[in-house]
C-alpha cells in the first residue's frame, strides 16, 4: 500500500518553488538586494516574500515580508538615498537599509517615494527576474 503513495510524492512538490533574482548595487562591495519568492504547497495561490539584502563583509541578513498573491506578481525596488530602499507590492511596502542591514519602519504603499531602481516579475513559468526601467537601460 505504501509503495503507490511513493508516487504521488512528486504530484504534492510539482506545483512548488522557490525563485530568486538580484538588484547589485555595487559589484566592488558585494552589495546587493536579492528577492526570494518561496511557494510551499500546489494548491495555493501566495507565496512567501524574503528579501535579502547583503554589503560585505559588513552584514548580510533576510527579512520574511510577509505574503503575496502570485497572479501577475510585481515588486517595485525604489532608492531612497543613503543605501535607503523602498520595496512595494499591490498595498504594501516594505523600507530596508544596507548599511545597518536593517528593516525600517514600513511607508503607506500609496505614499512611496524616491528613484524608480526597477521591477522585480514572476512570468507565467514562475521565473523571478528584475527589470530596470527603460531610463536606465540606455
Amino acid at each position: 500500500m505504501r509503495l503507490p503513495l511513493i508516487f504521488l510524492a512528486p504530484l504534492l512538490l510539482s506545483g512548488c518553488f522557490i525563485e530568486t533574482s538580484t538588484y547589485v548595487i555595487d559589484l566592488n562591495t558585494d552589495h546587493a538586494i536579492t528577492l526570494k519568492v518561496e511557494k510551499d504547497n500546489f494548491w495555493t495561490k501566495e507565496a512567501t516574500l524574503r528579501v535579502v539584502m547583503s554589503r560585505l563583509p559588513e552584514c548580510q541578513r533576510q527579512y520574511e515580508l510577509g505574503s503575496v498573491w502570485l497572479a501577475d506578481l510585481q515588486v517595485e525596488l525604489f532608492g531612497n538615498g543613503n543605501n535607503v530602499y523602498t520595496l512595494r507590492a499591490d498595498d504594501q511596502a516594505w523600507q530596508i537599509d544596507t548599511t545597518t542591514c536593517s528593516e525600517l519602519k514600513a511607508p503607506d504603499a500609496d505614499a512611496v517615494t524616491g528613484l524608480p531602481l526597477g521591477i522585480f516579475t514572476l512570468d507565467s513559468d514562475n521565473k523571478l527576474s528584475f527589470e530596470k526601467p527603460e531610463a536606465a537601460r540606455e
